[in-house]
């Protein structure tokens, strides 16, 4: 009896120990967090989002997309696949996060908002805890954690950007669009935001009208809000991109000699070689982004 009391201590201690070991390598490696917005819907944010995150996967990198969009969630549509389990089973303790991780085309792994998502803004000081250990053993294998919220800025929507190390604001060459994505770069930076600002530009009809629609954003940024933003690239009008979407399928795999993908592609490899946007000391990875997320919350 005495040896089987030993065994349960020692397995006992041994899982304790595997444990730390994974929370210590979390926060030796740990994701970059990358939030997607825009300032209107309809100009392809999470289409981008998509096929953005299998090209960075394409070129090696471990990829997890969270569709953090507030009730409109459409990631596992856009990928024609029907997830199985949602946030919501995590905050209810149900799964663990290993456990509501989904896999698309390509193998992209994705996490879907489902009903989850609203209930992630009232959880108790436990389950905030909870739901960053979790996310942490999970920042710790990947690269990049893109989340793909609404459109426009609403308190969760915002809550994701002032967390994130880098927003990517896409917009299109329509006025309202550029307008509606100057207004939330505008109101976020009001905050004492230090997110970094990157602006793509869909369904652009050639690279002149991309750069002129970039340059609106950018000087207005400089000029009223002292605010650097960059541009990362633009994505053509392409017809293959409704083609994809109808049959749901990413167009990067539906199509991958096509417009479109060839210039995601481009986005991606911009993207890596930008240097990291955050300096040193500053609050970067999960901890960083749950600690962010507690003052905007409280």
């Amino acid at each position: 009896m005495t040896d089987q009391a030993q065994m349960l201590r020692n397995l006992v201690m041994k899982r304790e120990q595997e444990r730390t070991a994974r929370l210590s390598n979390a926060g030796q490696r740990t994701a970059k967090l990358i939030t997607v917005t825009s300032g209107k819907g309809g100009v392809g944010k999470s289409n981008f989002t998509l096929n953005f995150a299998l090209a960075l996967q394409s070129m090696g990198k471990k990829v997890l997309v969270f569709d953090a969009d507030i009730g409109m969630a459409n990631i596992d549509v856009l990928m024609g696949v029907t997830a199985e389990y949602n946030l919501y089973h995590l905050l209810r303790r149900e799964k663990r996060i290993d456990e509501i991780i989904e896999r698309g085309p390509g193998f992209l792994s994705f996490i879907a908002g489902g009903s989850g998502m609203s209930e992630l803004f009232s959880l108790s000081q436990s389950d905030l805890n909870y739901f960053t250990e979790e996310i942490e053993r999970i920042a710790g294998e990947m690269d990049y954690i893109i989340f793909d919220t609404g459109a426009g800025l609403s308190k969760e929507n915002f809550n994701f950007i002032y967390s994130s190390d880098e927003c990517l604001v896409v917009t299109t060459p329509e006025p309202t669009s550029i307008t509606d994505a100057y207004a939330l770069i505008k109101v976020v930076s009001s905050k004492g935001n230090d997110t970094a600002f990157k602006l793509i530009v869909n369904r652009a009809g050639d690279e002149r009208e991309a750069d002129q629609t970039a340059d609106k954003i950018m000087m207005a940024a400089q000029r009223f809000l002292k605010v650097q933003i960059s541009m990362l690239g633009y994505i053509s009008e392409d017809r293959h991109v409704v083609q994809a979407v109808k049959k749901q399928v990413p167009f990067s795999i539906a199509f991958p000699n096509c417009t479109a993908s060839r210039e995601v592609q481009r986005i991606a490899r911009s993207y890596m070689l930008v240097p990291a946007s955050t300096e040193s000391g500053t609050l970067t990875g999960i901890k960083g982004f749950m600690q962010k997320w507690l003052r905007r919350t409280k």
